[in-house]
């Protein structure tokens, strides 16, 4: 009976293990053309056993609808025909927007021909090659088309695993532009560039160009194959530069040197980013009062010390829930009024899990001020919190008796007054001695 007790209990928590949840929901759109949807089988089985409801439609047809009412009727869209030119109406680059804009998480897949997913990536800060101009490498020697290439999996990246084997990808790349909301996720390796399938005839221009100090935008590693993109207060896009990474056939397809490639666990750490089950933070709480006090204050007066807390949370995929986060150590605090008067650090204060706290001194200047924090880093979401106080100078009641700057107009009222009472003594004494030796003499 205890071997069946712990052989259930293992069995659950292998199950609790492998279930993840979105912090946005577990619906998903996958936009597709039914004659290719067997070939992506692997990756989508995988979101099927974290949990997600799967729900098909072919780019052409009408229903489901991605919008209805204005609102979003699933957390999660993966736009997976990009090929198609005419796709339904409402699968249009301003819905994507409008989806992206009320929290809906999209993966969109790019092609080499021009479609109108294509004008709309440049709405995200990415610049496409010309129409038909894939990413080619003939490095390593492989015995794979020239562009079907083997990429190393990025280092440092928070969003992919550390150790994944490179990753098979076949696509068009892009330059990525200059927005800050744009998450590199895997770049180009650095001897690809992107060209004619047939020719090669895009080459030498990008040669000639690099040579001469051109823009050399389509080669080496500064062009991106995967990139995403953290709306403000909005869902996260990912961009990718071809559907076959998703691919069973890339997911198995042995790397040159051997061994097998980390398409399936890159597209899933993908996924989980896009799907904010990852690197998904929030404000739980914000206060404010003066030292030595718990409760805060309407208004506060200029150079009181006042201390503000923040209270923030990480998600949890594996509990489905927020928990305390305190691993941020860069956060700052501004009090501003038009412009930050105080700007200090926002640490998390030791012993209690997720509580940020900080003390400083409220500025010598009366007026509407803000508590402001705007944290944003790359891959995160982005923490903005704003509350709005007044400050205001003491009352009447409230200024010092006397002021130590003010000592020498104190010393120079004393003493003239003090001088105006000798001189007033000693005017008088000296006009009743006058007057008496007047009388002296009349006699």
């Amino acid at each position: 009976m205890r071997g069946i007790l712990r052989l259930a209990a293992c069995v659950l928590g292998l199950l609790s293990s492998v279930i993840a949840k979105s912090s946005t929901g577990d619906s998903v759109l996958v936009v597709v053309d039914p004659d290719n949807r067997d070939f992506y089988n692997t990756f989508f089985t995988g979101l099927t056993s974290q949990g997600y409801q799967l729900t098909f439609r072919a780019p052409k047809d009408e229903a489901p609808l991605i919008i209805a009412d204005d609102y979003p009727t699933f957390a999660h869209v993966i736009y997976f025909a990009p090929e198609t030119k005419t796709p339904a109406k409402d699968i249009t680059p301003q819905a994507l927007v409008s989806l992206a804009k009320q929290n809906t998480n999209l993966i969109i897949a790019l092609s080499p021909k021009q479609t109108p997913i294509s004008a709309l990536a440049a709405e995200f800060s990415l610049v496409l090659p010309p129409p038909g101009t894939p990413l080619v490498s003939h490095f390593p020697e492989r015995d794979t088309p020239r562009t079907v290439v083997p990429i190393a999996a990025p280092q440092g990246n928070s969003i992919v695993s550390g150790d994944l084997a490179p990753i098979w990808f076949s696509g068009v790349p892009f330059a990525l532009g200059s927005n800050p909301l744009l998450v590199p996720v895997l770049q180009a390796p650095a001897e690809s560039f992107a060209s004619d399938v047939e020719t090669d005839a895009g080459a030498g221009a990008i040669v000639d160009a690099a040579g001469k100090g051109g823009e050399g935008l389509w080669a080496g590693s500064s062009m991106g194959v995967v990139a995403g993109f953290q709306v403000v207060d909005g869902g996260r896009v990912t961009w990718v530069g071809g559907t076959e990474m998703f691919s069973d056939e890339f997911a198995q397809k042995e790397l040159p040197g051997g061994g097998k490639p980390g398409n399936e666990r890159f597209v899933q750490d993908v996924a989980r980013w896009t799907f904010q089950e990852s690197m998904v933070l929030r404000i739980d709480e914000t206060g404010h009062h003066l030292v030595n006090a718990t409760e805060p204050k309407q208004a506060y007066t200029t150079n009181d010390d006042i201390v503000f807390t923040a209270k923030i949370s990480k998600f949890n995929p594996e509990t489905d829930a927020f928990e305390p986060f305190s691993d941020i150590n860069d956060m700052q605090l501004e009090f501003t009024m038009l412009d930050p008067h105080v700007r200090t650090a926002l640490p998390p204060v030791p012993g209690q899990p997720g509580t940020y706290s900080t003390t400083f001194r409220a500025p010598d200047r009366h007026g509407v001020f803000k508590f402001v924090v705007d944290y944003k880093r790359k891959g995160w979401t982005h923490l903005h919190s704003s509350t709005t106080v007044p400050v205001v100078p003491p009352r009447h009641d409230e200024y010092p008796r006397f002021l130590s700057a003010a000592w020498p107009y104190y010393t120079g009222a004393i003493s003239t007054s003090v001088a105006f009472f000798l001189f007033s003594a000693a005017w008088l004494a000296s006009d009743t001695r006058d007057s008496r030796k007047g009388k002296a003499k009349a006699e």
